[in-house]
């Protein structure tokens, strides 16, 4: 079995031999998951810095790490970007943990013309932060050492700036004739997946986004909800680029 992973200061990381993971992280290793000293895990500043250690000593507050290895992963390329249309109820956060367990880089919540949810004030600023939450759990779960970025929320006009900058865009639509499967794929940049609302993407949205060269693909023969979508779509891409190779 693979050894936990928990997120720690980048500088703390880099200073010394001996690390000490305590706060929040420290108490959840020690207390809740009850590392024991000796057991092995790995600590990251989910910017590509991965530290091996082997556990020195464990208290209430936190655990004592020694260093073994000290590894930089490489940012992935090319990079799988998800626009994800703001779902209601915890659909969100269910797109949001498996599309980081599969690997993607970057979730923008969009907020599509047909989305049933607005996210505004308080509210808005809540869903975010749990958006944001299960992303870092998820990627700690998977044992990723690169976090993926949860973006503020954007309204159709920003989202097609994205597309137009992207190595490639692609609206999944279950009425497109082009299966994203067959799709050349760039090797370097940003391939951003748009996955809109339950109630489909709105006409005039599609047309902004095709306009700026976005790509219109459907997944398969079936028709997915959108929490599922983007998940599915970026394994079919990942399986298709050297990161899954």
């Amino acid at each position: 079995m693979t050894a936990p992973v928990f997120l720690a200061d980048a500088a703390a990381l880099r200073a010394a031999d001996v690390v000490v993971l305590d706060g929040d992280e420290g108490r959840h290793a020690a207390v809740v998951r009850r590392i024991q000293p000796g057991e092995a895990v790995e600590l990251t500043d989910g910017a590509g810095q991965l530290v091996r250690c082997v556990v020195a000593g464990a208290s209430k507050q936190g655990l004592t790490c020694e260093v073994v290895e000290r590894i930089d992963v490489p940012e992935p390329w090319p990079r799988v970007v998800v626009a994800q249309a703001i779902p209601k109820g915890d659909r969100g956060e269910i797109a949001v943990e498996t599309m980081t367990e599969a690997g993607v880089d970057e979730i923008v919540p969009w907020a599509a013309q047909r989305c049933m949810v607005r996210w505004t004030g308080e509210r808005g600023d809540k869903a975010l932060r749990r958006w944001r939450s299960t992303a870092r759990e998820a990627a700690k779960q998977s044992r990723r050492a690169w976090l993926p970025a949860v973006t503020d929320p954007v309204p159709t006009p920003a989202l097609t700036a994205r597309a137009g900058a992207a190595a490639l865009a692609v609206v999944l639509h279950e009425e497109a004739t082009e299966p994203l499967g067959a799709l050349d794929l760039p090797t370097d940049g940003d391939i951003l997946l748009i996955v809109g609302p339950e109630g489909g993407v709105a006409p005039d949205e599609l047309d902004q986004l095709a306009a700026t060269g976005a790509v219109v693909a459907r997944l398969g023969p079936t028709v997915l909800r959108t929490s599922t979508a983007g998940t599915v779509a970026a394994a079919v891409v990942l399986s298709r680029t050297a990161r899954w190779a």
